[in-house]
């Protein structure tokens, strides 16, 4: 993929004064470290390496060093391929289902003020909708296993708190002596149900945390702080239909990783949607889902695309990938080789073994082998070695 021509790093190199002149004082320890990252990645700032190839000896420039923050978007790439061979290992032969669980808008100011345990909460009530429906006899009658993939933001950068779960078509019985197959190939499990459970769980989870004193009711949620509004709003969200879907079968397990890649070790936007910025305005390639998904030009002030971009940092060591049920790091080593060997038994074989992962972060542009890192420099020490090479 060929290196954009605008990123958001220029966008902070540019706009990054008059952005934290306005933000700072409401920005987050997290939040500012991510913007420095984003600013320093990959220049002198980081220090530097020289490689060469393992081959034919060929040696490039010096390269700088990259900030590996999860919050960059140039940062991800090697992260991401490194999780999909690990995931390939978990892949069963079967179909998978996406389904996606999204929260009211109305619950946004608490997202932004107390992110950890609302999160937390997001994560807990989705998965449990997820496994008490499908283990109901009336329904599928299973012991289920699948990821979830926590997203913050929509298309246009603004709030969007949502989890995409990706579940196999079918699941262990209770007994593990069988294999349960979906209903129907098209059909995994009755959307009105999840949908039920899932804001009935949620909504009294939020309840617990409100008892609890565990949400922060400041700046943006400071409504909340009304005991008799705020259960007003949960009043009035218990009779909304929340939006929770079950998108058909994206195939077999071959086009699973294909397809988890684009969702997995993301930020808020890439830098290849970024379209032009003249020092003063954004735009930006999006969705507008509310017209069928059309892809729009927007254009923003550089300060408030910053905003945006920076709302979706997560708090310190919050884990945005888990694993629940088969798959959950419980479970995974003893159920997956039986529900492995169920499926053999009705003739879905298992999955030959993945190949061994390359180590190798890049690889020579002219022969092709292995680049390895023969000398690392720091930033004073990169600023001396290149003087002396010019």
């Amino acid at each position: 993929m060929t290196r954009p021509a605008i990123e958001v790093a220029d966008v902070a190199r540019v706009r990054g004064r008059p952005f934290l002149e306005r933000f700072k004082a409401t920005l987050s320890y997290q939040q500012l470290n991510a913007f420095r990252a984003v600013l320093r990645c990959r220049t002198a700032a980081l220090g530097g390496h020289k490689d060469k190839c393992v081959g034919c000896q060929y040696e490039p420039p010096f390269s700088y060093n990259s900030c590996r923050s999860r919050c960059c978007p140039k940062c991800q790439a090697q992260a991401r391929q490194r999780w999909l061979d690990a995931r390939q290992r978990d892949l069963l032969n079967t179909n998978y289902f996406h389904v996606v669980f999204t929260l009211p808008h109305e619950l946004n100011p608490l997202a932004l003020t107390t992110p950890r345990p609302f999160l937390d909460l997001l994560f807990e009530a989705s998965s449990q909708a997820l496994l008490e429906v499908a283990a109901d006899p009336n329904r599928l009658g299973a012991e289920i296993g699948f990821l979830s993939i926590l997203h913050t933001w929509s298309s246009n950068l603004l709030p969007h708190y949502h989890i995409h779960a990706v579940v196999p078509a079918g699941g262990l019985s209770p007994d593990h002596q069988s294999w349960i197959h979906t209903s129907h190939p098209l059909f995994l499990l009755p959307i009105p149900v999840l949908r039920t459970v899932f804001r009935k769980k949620f909504l009294e989870g939020l309840r617990q945390l409100y008892r609890k004193n565990l949400l922060d009711c400041r700046g943006p949620a400071t409504a909340f702080r009304d005991q008799a509004w705020f259960e007003q709003l949960l009043e009035m969200l218990a009779k909304k239909d929340w939006y929770v879907y079950a998108k058909p079968p994206f195939g077999g397990p071959q086009h699973v990783l294909g397809y988890l890649g684009r969702y997995t070790h993301r930020m808020a936007i890439s830098n290849h949607r970024l379209t032009a910025f003249d020092g003063m305005q954004v735009s930006f390639r999006w969705r507008d889902y509310a017209h069928g998904g059309k892809q729009r030009i927007m254009t923003l002030d550089a300060v408030e695309f910053l905003r945006r971009f920076f709302l979706h940092v997560l708090p310190k060591g919050f884990v945005r990938i888990r694993h629940y049920g088969l798959l959950s790091n419980r479970f995974r080593k003893q159920l997956l080789p039986i529900a492995r060997m169920q499926l053999a038994s009705q003739g879905n074989e298992p999955l030959p073994a993945p190949p061994i992962p390359h180590s190798e972060l890049w690889h020579c542009p002219r022969c092709g082998k292995a680049m390895r890192v023969v000398q690392r420099f720091t930033a004073a020490q990169l600023y001396f070695a290149r003087l002396d090479s010019s």
